[in-house]
């Protein structure tokens, strides 16, 4: 399947330009565009599960190929384009731009970039590490509980770890519906846990008011 990935502001034009512009770069792979995938006033920063690119990504099979105008296209931020580079490799998908002319395939070019996501993950890993031990420390000082409250399930937490890092993410104002898809609950139920960690949010909303 070849994917041809446009996503604009509110600009028609520049929608028309993106199309042109992977038409020419199919045609010059000898390959025909089978699906458009076009996310119109959409933002990049928004993650790929928002966007109609999400639902192109959840079907991509070894041989597919995308065909976008630039990597920006794909995303404003660098680690959520590596993110999905990654996807696309191990799915075994080809990716290519038309502007900037990167080629994510078999060659070297890729494996260079793979190494680049092995390295990116482990220096994230590390961050993650660093920021739930400095949180744990400032919520022990504040005199807040970081273990397991009482009353919610244990599916919800494996380890105790877990409760920092959702205490971590909320600091770090992260929309409660990534912190809820990160650890496979419902947003309810994270409202839930959120209580029990600290009587402050009582009186955040439900799942409506995220």
């Amino acid at each position: 399947m070849i994917y041809g990935y446009i996503r604009v502001s509110t600009d028609k034009q520049d929608c028309d330009n993106q199309k042109i512009g992977i038409e020419a770069k199919a045609k010059s792979l000898k390959v025909s565009i089978d699906k458009y995938i076009e996310d119109s006033g959409i933002s990049g920063t928004l993650e790929p599960s928002e966007r109609a690119l999400g639902g192109c990504l959840n079907k991509l099979k070894k041989g597919d190929i995308i065909i976008c105008s630039e990597l920006s296209r794909l995303g404003r931020k660098l680690f959520m384009i590596m993110r999905i580079l990654e996807h696309c490799m191990k799915c075994g998908a080809k990716v290519y731009t038309v502007k900037d002319g990167y080629e994510l395939g078999d060659n070297i070019q890729s494996k260079v970039m793979a190494f680049a996501f092995g390295l990116s993950a482990e220096i994230e890993r590390e961050l993650i590490s660093l920021r739930t031990k400095e949180a744990i420390a400032r919520l022990k000082e504040q005199g807040k509980s970081v273990g397991r409250p009482s009353g919610v399930k244990n599916k919800i937490h494996k380890t105790d770890l877990c409760c920092s890092q959702i205490n971590v993410l909320v600091e770090n104002n992260t929309p409660k519906r990534h912190i809820a898809k990160k650890f496979k609950i419902s947003v309810t139920t994270l409202y839930r846990f959120l209580r029990h960690q600290n009587k402050g949010f009582q009186n955040l909303p439900n799942e409506g008011g995220i």
